[in-house]
């Protein structure tokens, strides 16, 4: 009898992908809850945008908290769809508290539970995915699941902005929990079966590794450390920008705020699925140092832009620039990670250390521009925060000798020496 086609040399059954694709459609709505919408929302009860920025680091940094004991539980577990599943409930029913109360320690409470909760669902998502694929075909499918979840994104605000103006806030919950429900049936629709778990952790075999630890992984390989430092940076200026720049234009035009914040999303997401798909391109041919390097440089100019155009037509240009850095980071960070890190299973343990750094800057970006912004003015602010994007470009220029033979190539090449030593 012939082999069966649909199966994988190891014994597997090959990969059902249109439910990952699926999956990342929809968990992006459901992971956000009303989170692009806090500032606004907050702001129509009174809150100060630096009490606003304030709550937002709070839920920040315990997210940045979470993300390397979330790696290290998906290297070790077999059940890499429950990270998604647990994760993505307990994400809408914390977001949903703040419907019945606006008290400070009430709504820090909430983001905290949703900072935590979000946590895992990346990471788990990249996992599943290496597990599918491979190595061979992550940069690859990756693109593609970035694509998807940008569109989810687009298509999450776009009707959230809608049913918000028509409705209220909280029909952006009933949508959230709408997408939630989608993503828990698109996750269950992957056979586990089809999730190698040696892959999914960067392993070559079955074979078991639990000596590594994800700030070791971090210290030790140096293209690794480099890349979270330069991120940190990067989100320092850039996890302000969206917030401050919708409460400069609602405060200062008195435009509908779900539907500006709908749009400010729609414009970046559209821009993000057209960038994913270029930075996978781009990978393929040329390796994720330059891919990278073009998004750290949106972000100077974006800051630019917004403190010269704080109207609501500015906002195009402004989220325009923003698709482009995000959209590209979605691809270049976890596809870099994990080819650094090929063959040492380690993959998700690194995959939350980088975004444990880079969410030191993400998580200290609102204080810091709330305060600025009230301090300062909303312009200077926007120059300031853009300006921090220089301390990426530095980096990632000064240490180019050490970062394009990790960035260059192929991703499914043997990853260079110094992503060896990680593991001993």
């Amino acid at each position: 009898m012939p082999p069966d086609p649909r199966r994988r040399e190891s014994g597997r059954p090959a990969p059902r992908l249109w439910p990952l694709l699926g999956l990342n459609f929809f968990m992006a709505d459901m992971q956000a809850g009303i989170g692009p919408f806090l500032g606004v929302f907050l702001l129509a009860h009174g809150w100060q945008s630096g009490l606003i920025g304030t709550v937002m680091t709070i839920g920040g940094i315990a997210g940045m908290i979470m993300t390397i004991p979330a790696g290290a539980m998906i290297d070790a577990t077999r059940r890499k769809r429950a990270f998604v599943i647990v994760p993505g409930i307990c994400t809408v029913a914390a977001s949903a508290v703040i419907l019945l109360s606006q008290h400070f320690w009430v709504v820090a409470a909430s983001q905290v539970a949703t900072a935590v909760a979000g946590a895992a669902i990346g990471p788990a998502v990249a996992g599943i995915t290496l597990g599918m694929v491979r190595q061979a075909g992550f940069n690859r499918q990756n693109g593609r699941n970035q694509a998807f979840n940008h569109a989810g994104n687009l298509v999450g605000a776009a009707l959230s902005g809608y049913l918000g103006w028509m409705f209220g806030y909280t029909a952006v919950f009933v949508l959230a929990a709408l997408f939630g429900v989608a993503s828990i049936a698109s996750v269950l629709l992957i056979p586990a079966a089809s999730i190698d778990d040696a892959a999914a952790r960067g392993l070559k075999d079955d074979a078991s590794d639990g000596k590594a630890g994800g700030f070791r992984v971090l210290l030790e390989c140096r293209p690794l450390l480099i890349l979270a430092a330069a991120l940190a940076a990067f989100h320092l200026g850039n996890g302000a920008m969206l917030p401050l720049y919708g409460l400069a234009v609602v405060s200062g035009t008195q435009a509908d705020a779900p539907s500006f914040v709908a749009v400010t999303i729609v414009v970046a997401q559209a821009v993000m699925i057209l960038a994913s798909l270029a930075a996978m391109r781009m990978a393929e041919r040329q390796g994720y140092w330059l891919v990278l390097l073009i998004s750290f440089i949106a972000l100077p100019i974006r800051g630019l832009v917004a403190a010269h155009l704080v109207t609501r037509w500015g906002v195009y240009p402004v989220q325009m620039l923003d698709g482009i850095g995000a959209g590209l980071q979605s691809v270049a960070v976890p596809g870099l990670v994990a080819r650094i890190l090929d063959g040492t299973g380690r993959v998700n343990v690194g995959q939350g250390a980088v975004m444990t750094v880079q969410g030191l800057g993400a998580s200290l970006s609102p204080a810091i521009g709330g305060w600025m912004a009230q301090e300062l003015g909303y312009p200077p602010a926007f120059t300031i925060l853009g300006g921090f994007a220089l301390v990426s470009i530095a980096l990632w220029v000064g240490w180019a000798s050490v970062l394009r033979p990790a960035c260059g190539g192929a991703p499914e090449a043997a990853p260079p020496p110094l992503a060896k030593s990680a593991a001993t």
